[in-house]
């Protein structure tokens, strides 16, 4: 009987180490966050967008005390950024001072400034917005899940102010709710309203108005 070449042997044991090398399991890296710097330059890091104005119309909405303005004057960086109107009613700009601004629409703002700035620049091209109202706001009061002070930066009907505050309370009396308009007291009936009766009373709130919920 004739013994096994060499090279037959060889074979062998080389086919058993790979059998026994693939049997392990492969080492995968971690994977490696990518640093800002790393990220491609038209994909910048996500940051929040904080430009953004509140809901008015520039059109109708009257600017008071304490609101934000967001002037933009095109390439005109001094001119351009956040003003406050202040409780006398006006806002203070670079080199033209103070302007009058409560009480105005933000549109008739802009022919102000426009006009104020046309001393120091040729054809000012400006841009006013309402950045933050802080000048309306109404009350919730009584039995509500969230009370308070509440900003009106749209128009808000009294049902969308209780479900703003998170709707009522258990023991709520749903048909004796009322909104104190000065010396005025007007009755709503949030039964009616949610079962669409009687919708006349939904009405809309007003700057300073307090919804009381017995």
């Amino acid at each position: 009987m004739r013994k096994p070449f060499p090279v037959l042997k060889l074979s062998v044991a080389l086919l058993c180490c790979l059998v026994s090398f693939g049997q392990q399991a492969p080492i995968i890296p971690d994977p490696v966050k990518p640093s800002s710097k790393d990220l491609p330059k038209n994909e910048p890091e996500h940051k929040p967008d904080t430009s953004a104005g509140a809901s008015v119309d520039a059109e109708t909405y009257k600017v008071g005390p304490a609101d934000v303005l967001m002037v933009r004057v095109w390439n005109e960086d001094k001119f351009t950024g956040p003003v406050v109107v202040q409780q006398n009613g006006k806002i203070t700009m670079p080199l033209i001072g103070d302007l009058d601004a409560s009480g105005f629409t933000p549109r008739e703002i802009e022919a102000t400034i426009t006009k104020a700035l046309g001393k120091e620049l040729k054809k000012p091209s400006v841009t006013v917005t309402v950045q933050s109202v802080e000048s309306r706001k109404y009350y919730l009061v009584g039995q509500v899940n969230r009370p308070g002070e509440f900003l009106l930066d749209r128009p808000t009907t009294i049902l969308e102010a209780l479900n703003k505050a998170g709707g009522l309370q258990d023991f709520a009396n749903k048909k004796k709710i009322y909104v104190l308009r000065g010396d005025k007291k007007i009755p709503f009936n949030y039964k009616e309203v949610i079962n669409g009766k009687n919708m006349a009373q939904n009405i809309q709130l007003e700057s300073g108005d307090s919804v009381v919920v017995p």
